[in-house]
């Protein structure tokens, strides 16, 4: 269930009362009558919410305006212990793991999609990995960049503004993608160029790869693989199940195929270079179009309810 918080001016009291008093699924509404210095002389509003209904509870609360006059705070109750609380719970269709809180997932996504100095220095490290995995032919070496690699976030905050059409996240996903794979590329490129310099990297060590010719392989396999990792990434990430992303970061060949591509290209196999970058491009695609199919299909989720209502 969710902790719901909303801090209004005094006179938006009794709208946003009624509001909660007449959703199915929220309990304990609780008013703290001007506990707010901003807005001055404000009320604090609390409830306890189903997570199925939340979205209908959101949307009423900003038909009053509230998040402009004031604020809508959610937060995730990881024990509650109320009869009153599980009765409205209950009331509400469908289950809580197949809920889709979207006000919840826009921020979670809008904050791992923003272009920032520690997003492209974990991507950078990733692609880093990835180039030494895949010049010494280490599996373990390519997996642990798999798994540091960042770029989940700003393809699933695509995705939700697509559903969502949410221009504003979709350029700021866009933003983070298309500018920090160029400077982790080229990072990565200039390293391999030192490298090769001094004798520690050679073509002939790029030609004979048996653990990690993955990452140029492509093929229709690579497109399933990445719709299947998509579909599984955007689940977890709306259930809040984040221990099954480490399983989706391992599964997909971005990060790897970035590296692979930046060092073919300084090493002069052009070919390899162009079988990695359309391995990336093809990873890319599939994780999109399987979240965006997976958002669009999770709600009528919703719509299930776990017991027939009384």
């Amino acid at each position: 269930m969710l902790d719901l918080r909303v801090i209004v001016p005094a006179d938006m009291r009794d709208d946003v009362v009624a509001v909660l008093r007449r959703q199915v699924g929220v309990a304990h509404i609780l008013i703290h009558p001007g506990a707010a210095v901003e807005p001055s002389g404000g009320d604090e509003i609390t409830a306890v919410i189903a997570r199925e209904c939340a979205n209908d509870v959101i949307k009423a609360l900003k038909d009053l305006d509230a998040q402009h006059r004031g604020a809508i705070l959610l937060t995730v109750l990881d024990t509650v212990l109320s009869t009153r609380a599980h009765e409205a719970e209950d009331d509400a269709e469908g289950d809580p793991a197949d809920a889709v809180v979207w006000d919840e997932l826009i921020a979670r996504t809008r904050e791992e999609s923003t272009l920032s100095v520690t997003f492209v220095l974990f991507l950078t490290l990733a692609c880093l990995l990835a180039a030494v995995g895949a010049v010494t032919d280490s599996m373990v070496t390519v997996v642990g960049a798999m798994v540091l690699g960042p770029e989940f976030g700003p393809l699933a905050a695509v995705s939700v503004a697509i559903v969502q059409r949410r221009p504003d996240l979709a350029r700021r996903a866009a933003i983070a993608l298309l500018v920090g794979f160029p400077i982790a590329m080229g990072v990565t490129a200039l390293l391999t160029m030192a490298a090769h310099a001094v004798g520690w990297v050679d073509l002939d060590s790029m030609r004979d790869l048996d653990n990690v010719d993955f990452i140029f392989q492509v093929g229709p396999i690579s497109f399933v693989v990445a719709l299947l990792a998509g579909a599984a990434g955007m689940l977890s990430l709306v259930s809040a199940k984040s221990a099954a992303l480490v399983g989706v970061f391992i599964s997909v060949t971005t990060v790897p195929a970035a590296g692979f591509t930046a060092v073919a290209g300084v090493l002069g196999d052009w070919g390899m270079a162009a079988r990695s970058a359309t391995q990336l491009a093809v990873n890319l695609t599939g994780i999109v179009i399987a979240c965006v199919t997976m958002l669009v299909l999770r709600p009528r989720a919703n719509l299930i309810p776990r017991r027939a209502q009384t």
